[in-house]
């Protein structure tokens, strides 16, 4: 029936005080995600077990297959080339003249250090990096990159740019603020700019596979895993103008992780930006993963709340790093890359195999005895 509520989420057992305010307005419940774990994880010398929070079958077990074949083959390393969240305001002026004016002033590395003054005393984490510039018309969209600790980062970019915002129009007095943020940024959306330039973490992750494991392990070979990655994520996303969707399915790892961790799962659409390569290297199979936008936090949002804290604590990324700012967050993306390496190893082996069908049959599809778990719960 339209508008009932009837068997909504559970209510019992929460701490609302640690969402008020923050969080969620209007709470009427929550809801409950499962939380599988999947490892070891052997990462830059390091173990880690991974939480993933989903309601797909298959999917814990085929990443964990995923570790376990990396595990056995040496473990991975990853690499983390740049580290900048963006906002990105739109302002508009009179003229096309005046907002190229603002353009060159804004570019002028003379002008940059004081708009950098500026807005990095807006917060005691937060460093402009660069701005960059784009012009459509009378409309100047400003691309801020920023430094922003082991924080996210929104909302003290966000307040950065208001800092800066307000000092450019003591110079263009007659610039008209549109938005504090026109899309260039580009946050919870597909753009061009976060494939190519990058937004948050960017991460590449690599793994040379025993040709041993790759039969034994993932039941497959590495002819067929090369062939596959190409004609699949290479050339099939290409025919279907994908983009940054040059993966098997890196969004399902980033998904679980995030949610598991109190990340912003709306960010999983740029943060799942990915491209998988695999080569042969001699007998062996290389197979690489980079992701130039992954947006996490430890610190500030979802991942002060229990559950999402235990997630991180996990993995022992908690808070704000010790030795200097970002180190957790920092961590924390080499990890999702890392998971993401071992989902894509392991769902290519299934496609390649062609037991894809049969795995989630077994697993997404199963039939308990409703009647028997009922008797059960209520003896």
């Amino acid at each position: 029936k339209r508008g009932s509520f009837a068997g909504g989420p559970a209510v019992e057992g929460f701490d609302y005080r640690s969402i008020l305010g923050q969080c969620c307005e209007n709470p009427v419940g929550y809801v409950q995600i499962p939380v599988g774990v999947a490892g070891p994880l052997l990462l830059d010398g390091e173990e880690y077990m991974v939480p993933m929070a989903t309601t797909e079958g298959c999917l814990v077990a085929s990443t964990n297959r995923g570790f376990k074949a990396i595990y056995a083959s040496g473990g991975a390393e990853s690499v983390l080339f740049n580290d900048s969240m963006t906002r990105a305001p739109i302002v508009r002026f009179h003229s096309v003249v005046r907002a190229a004016q603002l353009k060159f002033f804004v570019e002028n590395p003379l002008n940059f250090d004081a708009l950098a003054v500026v807005f990095n005393m807006s917060s005691r984490f937060a460093k402009l990096e660069k701005i960059r510039c784009a012009i459509a018309g009378r409309n100047l969209y400003l691309r801020f990159s920023c430094s922003t600790g082991d924080a996210m980062g929104m909302n003290m970019i966000s307040k950065g740019v208001q800092c800066v915002i307000e000092f450019l129009q003591n110079e263009f007095p007659d610039m008209e603020v549109v938005g504090i943020s026109g899309n260039f940024c580009s946050d919870k959306k597909a753009a061009a700019v976060n494939w190519i330039e990058g937004r948050g973490k960017s991460v590449t992750c690599e793994a040379v596979i025993k040709e041993e494991l790759v039969r034994k392990v993932l039941k497959t070979d590495v002819d067929s895993l090369v062939k596959l990655n190409v004609n699949k994520n290479l050339v099939g996303s290409a025919m279907a103008g994908a983009l940054g969707g040059f993966n098997a399915h890196a969004s399902n790892i980033v998904s679980a992780v995030f949610i598991a961790t109190g990340q912003d799962p709306a960010q999983n659409i740029e943060s799942s930006h990915c491209i998988t390569l695999m080569e042969a290297d001699g007998n062996d199979l290389h197979i690489s993963v980079t992701m130039p936008s992954i947006e996490v936090g430890t610190v500030g949002g979802g991942t002060q709340l229990a559950s999402q804290s235990a997630c991180l604590n996990l993995l022992g990324v908690k808070g704000a790093g010790k030795d200097s700012p970002g180190l957790n967050s920092r961590q924390l993306a080499r990890i999702v890359a890392g998971a993401v390496l071992a989902g894509e190893l392991s769902l290519m082996s299934a496609i390649a195999s062609g037991q894809l069908v049969k795995s989630h049959m077994k697993y997404n599809r199963s039939n308990p005895d409703v009647a028997n778990l009922a008797s059960v719960k209520h003896r």
